[in-house]
């Protein structure tokens, strides 16, 4: 019988706008990994409420809506697409409004589950580092590296700002800070899957990091778990 082949797993969990995503992206790069946006996906479901109607707390139509929702993920040129119903949504889930809807529709059991299904369909198949809320405590437990990643509030909303504003859409940086905080709450007092470090996660303050030397110190970190 042919052995099976291992699989790594890189599981950054951490709150909003500690620049998971794009540490993620430069990791993947580096050790030629899938990288699985698993906030894009949330932010998909948060579109298809916002393009549905559908409030946050109707738990009962979001499970519905969910339930019939085709979710893939896809690399063209080198990028990863979201797909929601067979449309590209890569762009449309990047406005703040789908970013507070997705934090708000992630609380629903029906979402989290279909999410997790996925997301661990993925990794079971190749080499994945995967970002988010609940990434080491649910979706890859038994992850061969776990890091939580964060940042001062104050940090992450300059840094939102910055990517914002360099894409030409207008904000203000105190409102940005406050969505932040305020999406900290919300991830971390949900009842389903709630951001917390899991208890072997390597705790990593980036705040007066570099993205590539925080990359560095992910890709080392990795290297001394595998070996």
């Amino acid at each position: 019988m042919m052995k099976e082949q291992k699989h790594y797993s890189i599981a950054i969990d951490g709150p909003a706008g500690a620049g998971k995503s794009t540490i993620a992206k430069l990791v993947a790069k580096e050790l030629q990994f899938i990288y699985v946006d698993t906030g894009a996906m949330y932010r998909a479901i948060g579109l298809l409420a916002v393009k549905e109607g559908i409030d946050s707390n109707e738990e009962e139509l979001l499970g519905a809506a969910v339930k019939k929702a085709d979710i893939s993920l896809k690399y063209e040129d080198s990028r990863q697409q979201i797909y929601l119903n067979g449309e590209n949504v890569t762009d449309d889930i990047r406005t703040e409004e789908a970013g507070k809807m997705a934090s708000a529709v992630a609380k629903a059991k029906a979402v989290r589950e279909k999410m997790v299904d996925i997301q661990k369909g993925i990794a079971e198949s190749s080499d994945v580092i995967m970002d988010g809320r609940d990434i080491g405590t649910v979706v890859l437990p038994f992850a061969d590296l776990k890091v939580y990643l964060t940042a001062d509030a104050k940090v992450r909303a300059e840094r939102r700002f910055k990517e914002l504003t360099e894409k030409g859409i207008s904000c203000n940086i105190e409102e940005i800070e406050k969505d932040i905080i305020a999406r900290d709450y919300q991830d971390m007092n949900r009842a389903v899957s709630p951001l917390k470090k899991a208890e072997d996660a390597v705790a990593l303050d980036c705040s007066s990091m570099t993205i590539e030397e925080v990359a560095a110190s992910i890709i080392q970190l990795f290297q001394k778990a595998v070996s």
